[in-house]
């Protein structure tokens, strides 16, 4: 069962950007980025009060994502990455993506945090953070 609404275009979409972001950090790279994504639907927290849809947190600006700027965003979904995408929405998390808000892939080592938030593991070349239960409790919550 989906944890978030998604229509077919809007798996697509996430597909499209899950390739982009961590393609090279192969199937669990993708995953983390997209529990990072399904999180930030679902909470209304922080920078994410008014985001409800994966379109609206692909394409929010400012906090949305690089890769919607550059071309390889914008090839067709492949089936693999549809199935991944699927995944996430329907629920599948993962640390250190399970209650992450915010990633990103450094020059360096991880810094201690990231927009204000703690940094809480590292997959490959990306670095996590996760708010505090004081900052956003909603991520807290169980599906």
């Amino acid at each position: 069962m989906a944890v978030v609404k998604a229509r077919a275009e809007e798996i697509d979409l996430l597909a499209r950007l899950l390739r982009a972001e961590a393609e090279g950090e192969g199937e669990m790279g993708m995953l983390l980025v997209g529990n990072v994504g399904i999180n930030r639907v679902r909470v209304s927290c922080s920078d994410f009060e008014g985001i409800r849809t994966i379109q609206q947190m692909i394409f929010q600006s400012p906090g949305g994502f690089e890769a919607v700027q550059k071309p390889y965003f914008y090839q067709k979904a492949r089936e693999r990455d549809k199935q991944i995408a699927q995944r996430v929405i329907n629920g599948e998390r993962f640390w250190p993506g399970k209650f992450s808000l915010w990633y990103f892939r450094p020059t360096g080592n991880c810094p201690p945090q990231w927009w204000n938030q703690p940094f809480i593991g590292q997959y490959k070349a990306h670095c996590f953070y996760e708010p505090t239960g004081a900052t956003c409790a909603d991520i807290y919550n169980t599906y």
